[in-house]
């Protein structure tokens, strides 16, 4: 799993598919298109191109939600929230040759779609963030602490990245707690430099893994 997951949001200044290219250009190997307006087929002209962009620097590409396109336009994978086609379902859609991921906010939640066969679990929100609508319960430090905890004395074998809110700060205490990686979008969009703030970002996280 990528210890650094970009989602795609956007700005007055910046769109989706600059976000994806931003991400890109800072080092980033793991985008999620996540676009909640348009249909399918008016996102599907964006999907290719950023797919392209992910092939040729070696990074995952996944999109949120849209299995038939990810299907459609051979994506890596999907990501699904709780109110989305469940796990299994898209499973039996894409076959195993896709990566699945799904949203999580208890250990319950966790141990569902490792029994589903998702293939990691984004869990949060860690903070309260204004780039998702419909919030679960926040989860907090001392939250990600004690469902790692479980997930160990479980031995619930699957990757959990945190999101929601992140900032550069949190990066350490976050990771500390025993989650597998972050997931970011408003932190790089909102900094001055998105692209040395991505970078940025991605070193922390390397000296972390020394």
């Amino acid at each position: 799993m990528i210890p650094v997951q970009f989602i795609t949001h956007h700005t007055e200044r910046i769109s989706y598919e600059e976000s994806a290219m931003l991400a890109l250009k800072a080092g980033c190997r793991w985008i999620q298109l996540r676009i909640k307006e348009g249909t399918d087929d008016e996102v599907a002209p964006m999907a290719r191109r950023i797919k392209a962009a992910c092939a040729e620097q070696n990074a995952t590409f996944i999109i949120d939600d849209r299995v038939e396109l990810v299907k459609r336009i051979e994506a890596d994978g999907v990501h699904l929230g709780k109110k989305d086609m469940p796990v299994q379902q898209a499973r039996t859609v894409l076959g195993e040759g896709f990566l699945i991921g799904g949203t999580a906010n208890t250990v319950d939640d966790l141990r569902q779609l490792k029994a589903a066969s998702a293939d990691y679990a984004g869990c949060g929100p860690f903070r309260f963030t204004t780039t998702k609508k419909g919030l679960a319960p926040i989860i907090g430090l001392e939250g990600y602490r004690d469902i790692m905890r479980t997930v160990d004395a479980e031995g619930i074998d699957l990757p959990v990245c945190a999101i929601g809110g992140i900032t550069f700060e949190d990066i350490a205490p976050i990771l500390s707690t025993g989650i597998h990686g972050i997931a970011v979008s408003g932190a790089i969009l909102r900094a001055a430099d998105p692209v040395a703030e991505m970078h940025r970002f991605l070193h922390a996280l390397d000296e972390q893994e020394d």
